[in-house]
């Protein structure tokens, strides 16, 4: 007989992972910003200017995604866009000062979700925990090639 989903392994890492979203989304919310805009920003302050396509790419998103998430920064001034003068059908993407500024604030958040994630971990749980994830995710991307 097949193992109900409720108690699997698979179960519980969507369980896991809607419950860190939502925690995410709420630290997020309280410096102005959505889950997934921080990545964004992210790769900009450690990139510099970025193609939204290598934007895609980089954050293992979608196209679509990826211009909503860049068109509610530029909406709120933490970035411009500009189309290369090579080929106009580019867009590139750079942090706006304001941008710039939220680099602490964003910094602040994901110290306080790791925080509140690993409540209770000792070194050696910390260790174990990134352990099994590491080779969750490998199983995982493994199982796109096949």
């Amino acid at each position: 007989m097949a193992q109900p989903v409720a108690g699997t392994v698979s179960h519980l890492i969507f369980r896991l992972a809607r419950e860190h979203r939502l925690l995410a989304g709420h630290l997020l919310r309280e410096i102005g910003l959505h889950p997934g805009q921080e990545l964004v920003l992210l790769s900009l302050w450690d990139n510099g200017p970025q193609r939204q396509a290598d934007l895609v790419r980089m954050l293992g998103s979608d196209s679509a995604t990826i211009t909503r998430t860049v068109s509610r920064l530029e909406r709120a001034g933490f970035v411009r866009c500009e189309h290369s003068a090579d080929d106009r059908r580019v867009v590139v993407v750079h942090a706006t000062e304001a941008g710039q500024a939220l680099r602490p604030e964003v910094e602040r958040v994901w110290q306080r979700l790791e925080e509140l994630t690993t409540a209770g971990f000792d070194e050696s749980d910390d260790g174990a925990a990134r352990a099994v994830l590491a080779r969750l995710e490998a199983n995982l991307l493994g199982a796109k090639g096949k």
